[in-house]
């Protein structure tokens, strides 16, 4: 069997130039060639992972099957390849340091003084080659989070070159740098990437290929330059000029043949068998849409679109699908109040109330959804958005004006959202909340029943507090019912209004799910309602 490839994807000069969009690229190239690829994420920080962080700091937390809590670039890597990540596809700090410190207090190191060289590095290799000694993989990308020369990434480029001593012809570093133009001069200057690809060198690791992010093309004598300076072929060095869409990149690196640079390296077969038909497909639908909707993303970190990403590309996937463009409004839920909802709100054609915890922001949720109820505008509320509605209907429909979740007012007289059973004794906040997929069984006769065509299905989740039960009966009498529930754990997952046009809550997170081969359909359904309502008001 043909040893494991492995791809390390570094960054230079700036953070947030695209290293998981670029791997997430290249990989999708590389599965279409036929194949195995996977994709993992090392993060320098030192927490366990971002499930205890502000979204403000580290942007969404992304949820995979297994119920690992990760970085948002594992969402683009499950979006681009249309295959599950697990908890082995992100690596941080905390974690190497957190199993090393644990090795040595069961005495596994023999009394040896534990360091960060062999020690540490070790532990990191070991996480690396955990995909590929799987044998699942032909090829496994890494991406190392951060730049070059930051403090917390020295131990990851050790290991990498490390790796490349050990490994030789099957391992290979691509590294990702920007390449400004300066107005002034009417220059693009390179001279940022050769002192990124030198200070790269002092760590011991040579690039085999350059991936240049740009405004503007890259012309040969540019990367014949680069090619000198860098110790790099002069096809190897890769022009990545910004583009309209992450979903266009795949076709811009096939224009610059960089599936083809990495194969050949590898010495691996580069066949006439590229299939990205599908994709090219998404992208005609994308970027030619035949009508638009406008839909209300409402929450409180609307300051930081990356705390929804899952949710922006989940509209962009059931946009393309019903040839729809989805314009998005951003509107801070701390902003709506019974007063002001019809101003924020008579434009659109959608409301979407998306997941968050705490206090902040919380009632001007409940107006929002008070308002898509009585004003039958198409509604999705996911996670605390789906308890929201069930609290906003218990106060307005029901008459409980004390309605409540007990995670806002631990005292209420009608808890109907309540902290779950198994969740009561939990004292440390880490990776301790329901996480990962569980199983959901649909009533047919329900608007997730269309949407999925199915009574069976597996969502993923992320919360402490549930419905509680005691109150179901009321709720169904009056008009708000259960359409989807955990036969296990007798828990709700899916709530629906039957007298409303298109009237969701979900529990789980169904953004987490939606890849462009398989957009989720809970979206492509909310997205078609909008579409109908939109329709109906020029009408």
């Amino acid at each position: 069997m043909p040893s494991t490839k492995y791809i390390f994807v570094t960054g230079g000069v700036t953070s947030s130039l695209g290293k998981g969009i670029i791997s997430a690229s290249l990989a999708t190239l590389l599965q279409s060639r036929g194949y195995s690829v996977t994709i993992q994420k090392l993060d320098p920080y030192i927490n366990i992972d971002p499930g205890t962080l502000n979204p403000y700091e580290h942007g969404e937390c992304f949820v995979t099957n297994d119920g690992a809590e990760t970085d948002l670039d594992l969402g683009h890597y499950e979006r681009f390849l249309n295959r599950p990540t697990s908890q082995a596809n992100n690596v941080t700090t905390g974690r190497v340091y957190q199993s090393v410190i644990e090795k040595e207090r069961r005495g596994e190191f023999l009394g040896k003084t534990v360091q960060v060289i062999p020690h540490i590095t070790d532990e990191i290799k070991n996480r690396i080659q955990k995909l590929g000694n799987t044998g699942e993989f032909e090829i496994v990308i890494t991406e190392i989070g951060g730049t070059v020369g930051d403090i917390e990434a020295l131990p990851y480029i050790e290991t990498v070159r490390q790796l490349k001593w050990e490994l030789g012809d099957d391992c290979l570093v691509i590294h990702l740098t920007l390449i400004p133009f300066l107005a002034a001069t009417g220059e693009l200057k390179t001279k940022p990437t050769q002192h990124s690809v030198k200070s790269l060198q002092e760590s011991g690791v040579q690039p085999d290929i350059l991936v240049c992010r740009c405004e503007h093309s890259i012309d040969d004598e540019i990367k014949r330059k680069l090619a000198l300076f860098c110790n790099v072929k002069t096809e190897a060095v890769i022009e990545s000029i910004d583009a309209e869409t992450i979903y266009a990149v795949p076709i811009l690196m096939r224009n610059q043949k960089l599936d083809e640079v990495v194969l050949k390296r590898f010495d691996l077969p580069i066949e006439d068998n590229l299939d990205l038909v599908n994709w090219k497909d998404f992208l005609y639908k994308l970027r030619y849409p035949k009508s638009e909707v406008n839909i209300g993303l409402i929450g409180k970190y609307i300051e930081l679109h990356d705390s929804y990403k899952s949710i922006v590309e989940s509209f962009i996937h059931a946009g393309a699908t019903n040839e729809c463009k989805v314009r998005i409004s951003w509107i801070h839920s701390e902003n709506i109040s019974r007063e002001s909802a019809a101003k924020h709100f008579e434009h659109l054609d959608g409301i979407l109330v998306a997941p968050g915890f705490g206090e902040r922001g919380f009632e001007g949720k409940l107006e929002t959804i008070r308002y898509a109820r009585e004003n039958n505008v198409p509604f999705l509320g996911i996670c605390l958005g789906m308890q929201a509605a069930v609290i906003e209907f218990g106060r307005n429909v029901l008459g409980w004006e004390d309605a409540n979740s007990t995670e806002m007012n631990a005292k209420t007289k009608y808890p109907v959202i309540s902290l779950m059973e198994e969740q009561k004794k939990v004292k440390n906040k880490g990776g301790t909340m329901r996480l990962g997929a569980c199983d959901c069984e649909l009533s047919e006769k329900s608007h997730a029943f269309d949407a999925y065509r199915r009574k069976e299905i597996s969502e993923r989740h992320r919360h402490r507090f549930e419905f509680n039960n005691k109150f179901l009966a009321d709720f169904e009498k009056n008009g708000m019912v259960a359409t989807g529930k955990n036969k296990d754990l007798n828990l709700v997952e899916i709530v629906e209004i039957p007298e409303h046009p298109w009237f969701v809550g979900v529990q789980f997170h169904p953004e987490y799910k939606s890849t462009v081969s398989n957009p989720h359909p809970l979206f492509v359904k909310f997205v078609e309602a909008a579409n109908i309502a939109a329709k109906a008001k020029k009408s």
